[in-house]
């Protein structure tokens, strides 16, 4: 039973990061978003971080995306709804493949990675994301029990 609280901490913690990242980039809190510079302000969310710190070999495609609307709200709700899964626990297959997703590209932007030249944090992550879906964590102080009886998971097992 111990256990359990680790794991679904460690759910709802990952899942704060992602939410943390979107409120923080819609409002500009002053953390990594300043407010002139906030998505509600008209700022783009991608654009500081590909314009400033990409690097690497794949600079140039992550330049190319900076500010584009499309990037932007593809980010932005993938920050948002994977964030709420994580922290409800429901949605963690798919929510575990899109942040996964998400992670994998943001790494691939920072190629090599700063403090190790192949793991960093968001290598971590995803592993993270892996052994909390497989786990069944969302079932642990969660809605997954719920969410996955639910009609639509039956019919769409990926939103399990």
């Amino acid at each position: 039973m111990k256990n359990t609280y680790y794991i679904a901490a460690l759910r709802i913690s990952l899942g704060f990061i992602f939410l943390w990242a979107f409120l923080d980039k819609v409002f500009g809190l002053g953390f990594a978003t300043k407010p002139e510079a906030s998505w509600l302000n008209g700022g783009s969310p991608t654009s500081g971080f590909l314009e400033k710190a990409v690097h690497g070999p794949f600079a140039e495609i992550f330049h190319n995306m900076s500010g584009v609307v499309a990037v932007d709200w593809l980010f932005m709700t993938g920050l948002l709804l994977i964030g709420l899964a994580l922290i409800l626990g429901v949605g963690m297959k798919i929510a575990t493949y899109t942040g996964s997703l998400l992670l994998l590209m943001m790494w691939l932007s920072l190629l090599p990675p700063s403090n190790n030249p192949i793991i960093d944090d968001h290598i971590i992550y995803i592993l993270a994301l892996f052994v909390l879906k497989n786990l069944e964590a969302g079932k642990i102080f969660g809605f997954g029990k719920i969410w996955s009886q639910s009609t639509i998971v039956k019919k769409f097992p990926i939103l399990e």
